[in-house]
């Protein structure tokens, strides 16, 4: 995916967490920068499986040769179902934010959590 997509997705889920008053949720902002690096994991295998290829030999002592998958492949694959579950928990954690919690007692973790302590 192209650079600019990646980082427009992202000034988007910033934008939407910041409408739902969530950018400074210690879970969001920790979850988002995990979900950043991830994305940079991926760039970078991408790239080298557009540089070595989908497939690799291994030689053995014999010298006979051995076609297999490139590791960077199954973990390019890894990468994204954990990318993909990380987008997943930041739209939930966005999403239940604004619920309102009929209590008039703020808890005093959540207050630390949110970013509203001082």
């Amino acid at each position: 995916m192209d650079k600019k997509k990646l980082q427009k997705q992202a000034d988007e889920i910033l934008k939407l967490a910041e409408e739902n008053g969530v950018s400074n949720n210690y879970l969001f902002v920790t979850t988002f920068e995990r979900y950043q690096v991830q994305l940079n994991i991926l760039e970078e295998l991408e790239q080298t499986i557009k540089e070595q290829g989908v497939l690799t030999s291994k030689e053995y002592v014999r010298g006979s040769k051995n076609l297999y998958t490139h590791p960077a492949v199954s973990d390019y694959n890894r990468t994204t179902d954990s990318a993909n579950k990380t987008v997943s928990t930041l739209m939930r954690i966005i999403k239940s934010f604004g619920v309102e919690d009929n209590s008039e007692e703020q808890d005093p973790l959540l207050e630390i959590i949110n970013g509203d302590s001082e």
